[in-house]
């Protein structure tokens, strides 16, 4: 169910909309996937919801949080939950942490799935768990992994002692009996309810360096213990995304893994870099990254390649001083010099809105979402091309335009052609490029005239094609219609090809075969 839960610091309705609704990324019945470590959850995991979220690794404890999809079988929607380990030998130091993630997302379950090891057989950690998940109340099935040998299926029938029914043979890293598997689950699932038309959401990926407080910061802003928390660096391995309702406005917050520089993840292991890449494809499916920064220490060269990477993929960006809390009692101008020497660390994000918070105690964590929602919105802004041009003429009037081979251009109208990020394409008189300094003026013109808070905006520079050079164009070559060739009906010319000079061949139409006229469009 989801929880209902005040918004700490900001009153319980805001201008006529709903209060704060956190709800855990399940859309749809609950299908819970348990088991001892490295027995293939995630493999299955992976395998059914037909992506790579979960790391699957050949190191016991490598799945930590709770990890949730959407999946589909027999036209039937549900979603599968992954965990972490229970109840088995695995070195993690963060293994209680796992076990505690694991029973609580066991709560929620409509459908378990108990995972065991083929190979190993029936240990005392199996048993442990089915006594676990027997008073729960919901169907349980026994999946039976690594059966795709015969050591694996020598000792299916020890399972059996379990007594829980169906017991099915899966093999989850070549996919056999997962159908099967499937089968008997969406058998069980609860009644179909009426499909919910699906919400407009913001993907939100919180990003940084190891131990620097993203985790702490979506649990704050969901107001639970969603991920895992503690001072061990680099405790967060998966990507977790959870959905947050916040007055009216639905949000997606990923949780990623903090990002060290390349040489350090190279030399740490599978695990790490598998963690890195995933943080990565979160920012490029995100509208809005929030880079947090630790207070104590401030912002540097990981900081700036972070960004980079985000602005690059166009996303709007928010920076997070986290862990502000530490630094009550400093001088009065402190927080001035901070932001000053925070701009000047990260100089080409100075278009990018800076929140001071923190998220132990939750103080301006409500800001933080405000400003999220500003730069959503502003990503998606459009403006008319009257408004551009408009625009155009007052900026060239003040600042002349300087291109790179110092030849007198001039803009002579401009349009915006793309949102999230903004992209503009404007026209110029002669086929030159605009200066770097000149492309940043206008950048932030735009930026400030229209309201394009924490978004990156990319322009385009074209010379205007004029009709009557086109004409020229068209007129040569050999081929058309007006060329060499019969216009029998049977194609535009003959043997000719339909380009300048001549074409690709003998036959009949443009390309050489068919006869039919050339409808593609031509850049």
């Amino acid at each position: 169910m989801p929880l209902r839960v005040s918004s700490d610091g900001l009153s319980a309705q805001r201008n006529g909309r709903s209060p704060i609704l956190v709800t855990v990324n399940v859309d749809g019945p609950a299908v819970v996937l348990v088991g001892r470590p490295n027995v293939g959850k995630s493999t299955l995991f992976n395998r059914i919801t037909g992506t790579r979220r979960s790391i699957v690794a050949p190191v016991a404890g490598t799945t930590r949080d709770t990890l949730a999809a959407p999946a589909e079988w027999a036209q039937r929607g549900f979603t599968l939950v992954d965990t972490g380990g229970l109840f088995g030998h695995t070195e993690d130091p963060l293994h209680e942490l796992v076990v505690h993630h694991g029973l609580k997302a066991l709560e929620r379950a409509d459908i378990v799935v108990l995972v065991v090891d083929g190979r190993e057989g029936l240990v005392p950690g199996d048993e442990e768990i089915a006594r676990r998940i027997r008073p729960l109340g919901v169907p349980v099935l026994l999946a039976v992994n690594k059966t795709d040998d015969k050591r694996g299926r020598a000792r299916v029938n020890e399972f059996h002692a379990l007594g829980i029914e169906p017991v099915i043979e899966v093999a989850a890293e070549h996919g056999d009996g997962v159908a099967d598997l499937l089968d008997d689950v969406v058998a069980r699932l609860p009644a179909q309810k009426d499909a919910v038309p699906a919400e407009a959401e913001t993907r939100v990926a919180i990003v940084g360096r190891p131990n620097v407080g993203k985790s702490s910061l979506v649990n704050r802003l969901l107001r639970e213990e969603r991920v895992m928390v503690s001072e061990m660096p680099g405790t967060t391995r998966d990507t977790v995304d959870v959905v947050l309702q916040w007055y009216g406005r639905r949000f997606r917050l990923v949780d990623t893994a903090g990002m060290r520089r390349p040489g350090k993840v190279a030399n740490a292991g599978q695990v790490e870099g598998v963690s890195v890449v995933l943080a990565k494809r979160a920012m490029t499916r995100a509208d809005v990254v929030v880079l947090v920064v630790d207070a104590t220490e401030g912002a540097g060269d990981r900081e700036a390649a972070i960004a980079g990477e985000a602005e690059a993929l166009g996303c709007g960006l928010v920076i997070a001083v986290n862990k502000w809390d530490l630094m009550k009692g400093s001088e009065e101008d402190f927080a001035k010099k901070f932001d000053d020497k925070l701009r000047f660390q990260l100089k080409f994000l100075d278009y990018v809105p800076v929140i001071r918070m923190s998220a132990l105690t939750g103080d301006r964590t409500g800001k933080l979402l405000e400003v999220v929602e500003r730069v959503a919105a502003a990503r998606q802004r459009r403006v008319s091309t009257s408004e551009v041009n408009k625009f155009l003429e007052s900026a060239t009037a003040a600042h002349k335009p300087v291109s790179k081979a110092r030849r007198d251009v001039r803009i002579l109208y401009g349009l915006q052609t793309a949102v999230a990020p903004p992209t503009f394409v404007l026209f110029t008189n002669v086929a030159s490029e605009l200066h770097f300094s000149y492309e940043r003026y206008l950048a932030n013109q735009l930026r400030e005239h229209f309201g394009f808070e924490g978004t990156p905006i990319r322009l385009t520079i074209r010379r205007r094609q004029r009709s009557e050079e086109g004409k020229g164009q068209r007129a040569k070559g050999k081929g058309r219609a007006e060329g060499k060739g019969k216009r029998d009906g049977k194609g535009a010319g003959k043997g000719k090809g339909s380009g300048r000079g001549k074409g690709p061949g003998k036959g009949k139409g443009p390309g050489g075969k068919g006869g039919r006229p050339d409808y593609r469009r031509r850049d």
